[in-house]
């Protein structure tokens, strides 16, 4: 299962006096147990679409030209758009930036799909652990030991640390 997931729960028609009637679809976004919602024209997801097929042979896209704008088309055609950006997702290993850009998404590490049958593959977790932590403090010796007294200045930090986690009790020298 990729880590993304796509719907378009709904449209609405938005009217203006400046150009004609246009639709706007609601795009929900979850990803990582997060969710955000993005609105998109038809116009959007046809630039996304020529410019996808400059790196990925991406599904087809609706039909642009809509005889007339019933509620039952702009259904076929919500259906359509949520069958387009969930194909995408699940036929590309890596998601295209142009495509994560489109639907919000930032700083998205592109990792391994997990197959569905068979034992787990925690190589997805393993790429996230490697992105989101990095070594705080590096230690030139084993800080278990307290530092050797024949040093010119002690590890004052280490010491304090080691002193405070394993003889809370003993007072500082």
């Amino acid at each position: 299962m990729h880590p993304v997931r796509v719907s378009i729960p709904s449209f609405r028609s938005e009217n203006s006096s400046v150009e004609k009637g246009y639709t706007v679809f609601k795009i929900d976004v979850l990803m990582n147990g997060r969710q955000h919602a993005v609105e998109k024209r038809y116009s959007e997801f046809h630039a996304l679409h020529k410019m996808l097929k400059k790196t990925i042979k991406p599904p087809e896209i609706p039909s642009k030209h809509v005889r007339n704008w019933v509620p039952k088309v702009l259904e076929q055609r919500r259906h359509g758009l949520e069958l387009y950006l969930q194909t995408i997702i699940m036929e590309n290993e890596v998601l295209p930036k142009i495509f994560l850009d489109f639907l919000n998404i930032r700083h998205f590490p592109s990792v391994p799909k997990t197959e569905s049958c068979g034992p787990p593959d925690f190589s997805f977790f393993l790429s996230f652990s490697k992105l989101s932590h990095q070594p705080v403090m590096l230690f030139l010796r084993d800080p278990y030991l307290l530092p050797a007294g024949h040093d010119e200045f002690s590890n004052v930090v280490i010491e304090g640390v080691v002193h405070g986690v394993y003889y809370p009790d003993l007072q500082p020298r």
